[in-house]
């Protein structure tokens, strides 16, 4: 049965006043950010070389299809024994979740560029770095924060997985412990919290790059 509003009403508000709330989403945002920034790094650069290398693409395309398809909690197991039960089995579930979504988006946007640009970028004689940088680079920015976007939700969302691992903080440890206790109140809570942060942190991320790439909602609405 679900646990009256009020019930849950009064459960937020005790973790709140108390500080544990804060406190499990201090080690929750922390380790999804250092999966996300892991996982931004390798699948920007793995987008940009596959992108600019056609033929690195396909010799690796079939492992990394593969790779794409198993979701990240069927690897946990493995993911424990290479990286034991402390903070980087949990960061390595985020890294996979969150890894796909930037790699394919900066791909796509690395890919699908007009390839008139960057003749004329060699007819004015910029060389393949300044071309990189001022053409191609801003050409694919609004599809890599696209992928950057969706890739920290993943990561957001994958969190109870990861802290299903020997946690002893974070929002997904208070709802787990609230299941072993049977407190359905603060289970709503719990997950309650876990949205509206995940919520305000896509926000603040959709405000930082609509700012930083105002091209690029340009490009959508022509």
């Amino acid at each position: 049965m679900l646990p009256a509003p009020g019930a849950v009403g009064r459960a937020l508000w005790g973790l709140t006043v108390s500080g544990e709330l804060f406190r499990h989403l201090g080690a929750s945002f922390g380790r999804v950010l250092g999966g996300f920034a892991l996982a931004s790094a390798l699948g920007c650069a793995l987008g940009f070389l596959l992108g600019r290398r056609p033929a690195l693409g396909t010799f690796c395309g079939g492992t990394l299809e593969f790779l794409r398809h198993v979701p990240p909690l069927a690897l946990l197991p493995m993911l424990i024994l290479w990286c034991g039960i402390g903070e980087g089995s949990k960061v390595a579930v985020i890294v996979l979740a969150s890894f796909f979504p930037v790699f394919l988006n900066t791909l796509e946007g690395v890919t699908e560029r007009d390839p008139r640009l960057e003749e004329v970028g060699r007819s004015l004689g910029l060389s393949e770095g300044e071309i990189l940088r001022r053409i191609v680079l801003p050409e694919a920015l609004p599809s890599v924060l696209v992928g950057l976007r969706i890739g920290l939700g993943y990561g957001w969302r994958s969190l109870i997985g990861a802290e299903l691992i020997a946690a002893a903080s974070g929002v997904g440890y208070l709802i787990q412990d609230a299941v072993a206790l049977s407190r359905g109140d603060v289970v709503v809570a719990g997950i309650l919290a876990m949205g509206g942060a995940g919520v305000a942190l896509d926000a603040l991320f959709a405000a930082v790059t609509g700012r930083l790439v105002p091209w690029g909602a340009l490009r959508r609405a022509s």
